[in-house]
């Protein structure tokens, strides 16, 4: 088996080595600009590993677990354009380099491409690849209307809020992992178990994402802290707290949501609401639960615990992170 530094590194030498056409330059110099941008690469690293668990062709796997990749940055760069966002890792987002007439078509090649990609796969497995890719690639952007039709909405509840990350996030994973499985040869069952695997560890991961957007430390975090807050985005934590306050603390919650306070006097107020209604810990009670199920589905997998154990390394890494 090939340890987790292996795939990452053939990954990240593969996505260097992807090749677009030179002309016309207005489409593909921002597609090489954004695939450059970086990340963790972790979804076609699933996607290996999950190839390699079954002992199958890591090599076989690398083209459609590039197309994912390629799909992933698809989704950030035209999710930048809807939300209007100006950096990206730190760097100017397409539409702000370039424009969103130019973002907007280098995001529709993008997903063309990454179509081409994932359908770079042995005859035998295909049509299946294919299924899942497309199955999920559309559950992706139903998530992201979900996402956005949160915003005009009153009220959304913890299971309308599930399903949206679930759909706009954790399909993903759970599509590397089962397209890595089919690839690598596993039967359906076992592939459909990683692919349930890899959901719930999305949403625990975000779930994760929630909770150190108000809790966790600055300085790992990479971001600004209480975010979530200001922009009084309906989060697992701020959807809690609205269904457990009542009376005064209702009123102060929903204040401080009204208000157009962008300071950190806002932040320090809803957080302190939630822990008088101790929203961290259910939150991340539902977290360790999704945590504890994906495990469940990975352990429910007949293959032998080594070749499983670097996925369970990798979830724990991520169920252990600060940023």
């Amino acid at each position: 088996m090939k340890s987790l530094p292996e795939l990452s590194d053939l990954i990240h030498q593969s996505v260097n080595k992807l090749q677009f056409p030179v002309s016309p330059k207005g489409l593909y110099d921002p597609i090489r600009y954004m695939l450059s941008l970086g990340g963790k690469r972790m979804r076609p690293v699933l996607t290996l590993m999950a190839c390699d668990a079954f002992n199958g062709d890591v090599e076989r796997a690398i083209s459609p677990a590039l197309g994912l990749e390629v799909f992933h940055n698809f989704t950030l760069l035209h999710d930048d354009i809807m939300d209007n966002a100006p950096l990206r890792r730190s760097k100017p987002t397409v539409h702000e380099k370039w424009n969103s007439n130019i973002a907007i078509l280098a995001g529709d090649a993008m997903f063309v491409q990454s179509c081409q990609l994932v359908m770079d796969t042995h005859s035998s497995v295909v049509k299946e690849v294919m299924e899942v890719f497309t199955k999920t690639a559309l559950e992706v952007c139903e998530g992201q209307q979900y996402d956005m039709d949160f915003e005009s909405m009153n009220e959304v509840s913890i299971e309308e809020y599930i399903d949206m990350i679930r759909l706009k996030t954790a399909v993903l994973l759970g599509a590397s992992l089962k397209i890595g499985a089919l690839i690598g040869n596993a039967d359906s069952e076992a592939a459909s178990h990683l692919y349930d695997f890899g959901v719930n560890l999305g949403i625990a991961f975000q779930l994760q994402d929630d909770i150190l957007d108000v809790y966790g430390d600055a300085s790992f975090f990479g971001k600004q802290v209480g975010g979530d807050i200001l922009a009084n985005k309906k989060t697992y934590l701020l959807i809690t707290a609205l269904n457990k306050a009542n009376g005064e603390i209702k009123e102060e919650l929903a204040g401080w949501i009204n208000s157009n306070d962008k300071t950190e006097l806002k932040v320090n107020s809803v957080t302190a609401i939630y822990d008088k209604l101790s929203v961290r810990q259910i939150a991340e009670s539902k977290m360790h639960t999704l945590y504890n199920d994906a495990l469940q589905h990975l352990n429910a997998i007949p293959i032998a615990e080594d070749r499983k154990q670097p996925l369970k390394d990798l979830a724990d890494s991520l169920m252990n992170r600060k940023n």
